[in-house]
């Protein structure tokens, strides 16, 4: 596909204030005369070095409890806020024991109340090569310190996974990856469990679309569904935006794609275990109101048991999504792929009846991608570090003697936190989408360089007028100046 209006690459320091004055730590903002960087030194190399450093950094913060805190203590994991869910499976569903996740039954001295193992069948593959490769014992390390470290060596390829699709995925806006290699909820939460497998694979769903190939960008979100639920989310978006552009053959390919891998990875197991393979599903539906959701403060404060919190939390998505819907049709310019998967995704974890740290994963590339702006996402990070913070000194003051930690009154209040930073960042992104002038990727006149097929297609079908969407337009329109040439920018 050509881009005759394609954008000059953007410049962070020029046209963010929170990127320009972190820049004063490496000698200040790019200049006019800036030149882009040469040799080995390109945005995708740089973003992935420092994911890494980033990634490394969080092993680092896990330290306390590599050296006993995990095994021995009942509190020392939580008041270092180092736990991690990884080295406890190990044993506890069986892999010390050479069982097969799925097809092995737990014996209830290991899982406590789980029969099998209680994950998707391609994270169940992940957590399975893991234990493979791992050693029973090295120097003083046992082995579920060992396979921590495994996992953490695998999870970390995936971290830059993201990097790159992330820093990829918009033409002319590489730095962009920045936004998830430097997140703090990244270096805290990417080895509490395995979400960044799904995560990866999304990213790179997203960088597949963004390059047009809709059957490849299918078959990841099938692969990712089948590590974890919300990748699953992806293809309402889609349905949206090529209903709205009219490309109804793209969307079909990518469905279809996604139902085949799915089934390519869950059919084997399903067909030849079937009661292995229905525990992660009959697990999510039984689960109780746990930690992290508003469900918690609504049972906390009225004292009541919320049965049916699964038909209430079901109804409050099937109403998100029918106004996300809406949105999509009724707003001047067709909604950018990453804003409405971005919303669609955050939808799904503020009304979900348990939110667990790591899920902040599930949206910091998705983030990045929609609102690429330092100030909010920063203001956003802030509120998931210190629920991070909260939830393990909660867990503390439960679980510890003399009840030092958190309260349950503390605990509400950083899951408040959580809450109003992503309705904040929601917010923003609706706005945007409402007011195309203040989307920071449009306002060089460009309309969704992460929108593959659907980048400046024009509108089959709407509920409203809509805005044409071409730089000319753009510039006019909203009365944005066309930005200089700052191509040769590093």
């Amino acid at each position: 596909m050509a881009y005759p209006n394609q954008p000059a690459a953007a410049r962070p320091t020029a046209e963010d204030e929170v990127a320009a004055a972190g820049s004063e730590l490496i000698g200040g903002p790019a200049g006019r005369r800036a030149v882009s960087a040469g040799g080995r030194w390109t945005p995708v190399r740089v973003v992935a070095l420092l994911a890494i450093g980033v990634f490394a950094l969080g092993l680092l913060q896990k330290a306390p409890c590599y050296n006993g805190g995990w095994l021995f203590g009942a509190t020392d994991q939580y008041t270092h806020a180092c736990y991690s869910d990884i080295p406890h499976l190990y044993n506890g569903r069986g892999f010390g024991e050479g069982l097969i996740p799925y097809f092995d039954r737990i014996p209830l001295e290991l899982s406590g109340d789980k029969d099998y193992l209680e994950y998707p069948v391609l994270t169940g593959l992940f957590m399975q090569l893991a234990a493979w490769l791992t050693p029973n014992g090295l120097g003083d390390a046992g082995p579920e310190q060992l396979y921590w470290l495994v996992n953490s060596g695998m999870l970390m390829v995936c971290a830059v996974v993201v990097a790159v699709c992330v820093t990829r995925t918009h033409r002319g806006r590489p730095w962009d990856g920045l936004l998830f290699a430097l997140a703090p909820a990244l270096a805290l939460t990417a080895t509490i469990n395995w979400d960044l497998l799904a995560v990866a694979l999304v990213s790179g769903a997203l960088l597949a679309w963004s390059r047009e190939r809709p059957l490849a960008a299918g078959v990841l979100i099938g692969l990712a569904t089948a590590a974890k639920f919300y990748p699953l989310l992806l293809l309402g978006p889609l349905l949206l935006l090529c209903w709205r552009a009219g490309r109804w053959r793209e969307f079909g390919t990518t469905a279809a794609g996604a139902v085949t891998a799915w089934l390519a990875v869950n059919l084997p197991v399903l067909v030849l275990a079937p009661r292995g393979w229905a525990e992660f599903y009959t697990f999510s539906s039984d689960r109780p109101v746990d930690f992290g959701s508003f469900w918690l403060i609504i049972a906390q404060r009225a004292q009541v048991a919320l049965g049916s919190v699964n038909l209430y939390a079901a109804a409050l998505v099937v109403l998100g999504c029918l106004a996300i819907a809406v949105l999509a049709f009724t707003a001047p310019r067709r909604p950018r792929l990453a804003q409405l998967v971005f919303l669609v995704v955050a939808l799904f974890v503020v009304t979900n009846k348990v939110y667990s740290p790591q899920y902040v994963l599930w949206l910091i590339p998705l983030a990045a991608l929609a609102r690429p702006r330092w100030r909010d996402f920063l203001i956003w990070q802030t509120c998931e570090v210190l629920y991070f913070l909260g939830i393990w000194m909660y867990l503390a003051y439960v679980h510890g003697e003399g009840n030092q930690g958190l309260p349950q009154g503390g605990y509400q209040l950083a899951i408040l936190a959580h809450l109003l930073g992503t309705l904040y960042l929601c917010a923003l992104v609706i706005r945007d989408v409402l007011r195309p002038e203040h989307d920071v990727v449009r306002q060089d006149g460009s309309d969704d360089p992460g929108g593959g097929v659907l980048d400046g297609a024009p509108d089959a079908f709407a509920l409203a007028p809509t805005r044409p969407a071409t730089q000319a337009t753009a510039y006019v329109d909203w009365g944005v100046a066309p930005r200089a040439d700052v191509s040769r920018e590093t």
